[in-house]
This record gives C-alpha cells, structure tokens and sequence, in this order.
C-alpha cells in the first residue's frame, strides 16, 4: 500500500505499540486518527499533531462512539491495536468482570469496528486492515490464559477474514508482536522485551509491502520452529 495521503484509524493508539504505529505511519505521509480511553494521553498525542477520539473499546457502546464520530470520513487503514492482558496468576480467582471486559476489548471490538467500516473500506480505491494478535497466539503461557484465548480467537477470525476478502480492495494483515516493552508488560513479564518503536517498524513495513502477516521479531523464530515441531512449541511456551 502507498501510505502517503492515506487516512488511518488506530486504535490504542495513544501509547506502546500503537503510538509507535501512528508516528511511523504520519512520518511517511499518512494522516492519523487514534483512540484511547485517558484525556492526559489522548491530549499527549493531540500535542503531536494526531487527532484523538476518546473511546472505551472494551464494550460495544464505545465501539459505536469511535464509529459514529468519524461516520462522515473516509478511512483507508483500520488498525485493531487496542488491547489488555486480562490475566490471573496460579492459585488467583478468575475475575469474570475483568475476564469480560478483556475478551470484549481484545476480541469484540476488532470485530464490532470492522463491522462498522468494513463498508467504506470497501469503496477506497485501496485499503487494509490489521489486526494486532500475538506470537501467543501460535502457542499460550500459562500466565495469560484469557489474553492468549483472545488473541488466538481474533488470529483464527484474521486468517478467514482475509480469505474472504482475497478478491476486494481490502488486504488484511495479522500483526504477531512478540514480548514488548509496553505498560502492559512492564511489572508482568522480565527478560528482554522488543521496543514498541522497533515492533511497530516492522507493522508499519508489512502495511507498506502488502504482506499477509508481520511476523515480529522472535516470533520469527517461533514460527519457524512451530513449523518443525508444534508440540516442542506448546511444551516451551506454556511454561514462559
């Protein structure tokens, strides 16, 4: 895709990965819409010359909120980035409102926003949608079972909603970031972790090249090894 004069719509954007992904996408050319839920970062990034929509994704009325307030607009990009982890440790309740509100944001209102736009990306001359899963979604750890659910769940709707679009204008592109240094992560998982300026590069770069997927980083690797031996995979994974 030619990025240059685009409009584009991510989500999460306010921060992390999706943040990374609206400054790249606007440095080649692009315009840039994004969403979040906080004022103080959404005035951050309207500071940066992005327009900012506030929106709680996490329910279906915020999806209609997003939707409604750019209904006159033409989007070429629709960047599902949005996301929590949801997660519960070993021997933790499970937290129905939080497993709820998880499932929703991560799985819900990807769907629910390109059932909203799918129409109008329809009758761009080009357009894409990505959607932002996870090398956990090839395999879970134990430590994320709800985020690992979701992701695997928006991977399996990606993968046939590409199918079913194969002969439109609309490409659609799985984003498998691996571990990144995020808010999300940071105080959950130790090691090293991806930059979100580095993980968004290669997003940005498979939007540019029409790839399929954007295999990120370690994930790579992951997916070269998933190849040979699935269950080596899930053994090494679960216990991450």
């Amino acid at each position: 895709m030619k990025i240059t004069g685009k409009t584009a719509l991510v989500t999460g954007g306010t921060d992390g990965i999706g943040l990374e992904i609206a400054r790249q996408l606007m440095a080649k050319g692009a315009s840039v819409i994004v969403c979040g839920r906080r004022e103080d970062t959404l005035a951050s990034a309207r500071s940066e010359g992005f327009e900012a929509i506030q929106a709680d994704l996490s329910n279906a009325v915020g999806c209609v909120t997003l939707a409604t307030a750019l209904a006159d607009r033409s989007i070429d990009m629709l960047i599902n980035n949005a996301g929590m982890s949801g997660n519960f440790g070993p021997g933790e309740p499970l937290d129905l409102a939080l497993t709820d509100q998880a499932i929703f944001l991560n799985l819900n209102a990807p769907l629910h926003l390109i059932g909203h736009f799918l129409p109008g990306l329809m009758q761009r001359p080009e357009a894409v949608i990505v959607n932002v899963t996870s090398g956990l979604a090839i395999a879970p750890r134990a430590g994320g079972p709800v985020y690992c659910a979701t992701k695997a769940g928006l991977r399996s709707f990606t993968q046939s909603l590409r199918h079913n679009l194969r002969d439109t204008n609309v490409h659609v592109i799985e984003a498998l970031p691996p571990v990144v240094d995020t808010a999300m992560t940071r105080g959950r998982i130790n090691g090293n972790k991806m930059s979100a300026k580095q993980c968004a590069a290669e997003i940005v770069d498979a939007i540019a090249t029409n790839a399929p997927e954007a295999n990120v980083g370690m994930v790579k690797i992951l997916r070269m090894i998933y190849s040979i031996s699935p269950a080596l995979v899930r053994r090494i994974m679960i216990k991450f």
